[in-house]
């Protein structure tokens, strides 16, 4: 099970991220570009669930690289994977935290990363690991 201490003690490893808030949700950035944020269920996508209970306990929100990587990201089957109507054509899954394995996390929060940061400054943290 993770935390959102766990997200940030990943975030901390990457070059260059800020945390800030946005939609008065944690919100973490590469040059003022969001590639993981803290996304809990509003009332529409709850609405859009209908009979259907929503993931449990806090939900994360990362970018992929493009609605290819999203679709792999999903055929994938890795626990606590998952989307919603509201991310439709959108270029993010969510994670349920409290079901996702620790390197599954790590790894789609490094790749949510990489999907934002600028091509130098990828290529150097790559280099680096």
């Amino acid at each position: 099970m993770a935390t959102i201490d766990d997200v940030v003690e990943i975030v901390s490893g990457l070059p260059e991220v800020t945390e800030g808030e946005r939609h008065g949700n944690l919100t973490w950035s590469i040059r003022d570009r969001a590639f993981a944020w803290d996304r809990p269920f509003s009332k529409a996508d709850l609405q859009r669930l209908g009979d259907k209970a929503p993931p449990a306990g806090n939900i994360l929100a990362v970018r992929v690289a493009d609605l290819a990587e999203k679709e792999a990201v999903l055929a994938g089957g890795r626990r606590g994977f998952f989307t919603i109507p509201h991310f439709n054509g959108f270029s993010a899954v969510l994670i349920q935290l409290e079901a996702v394995e620790q390197a599954d996390l790590q790894e789609a929060i490094v790749d949510a990363w990489l999907a934002c940061a600028p091509a130098d400054l990828a290529n150097r943290y790559l280099g680096a690991t």
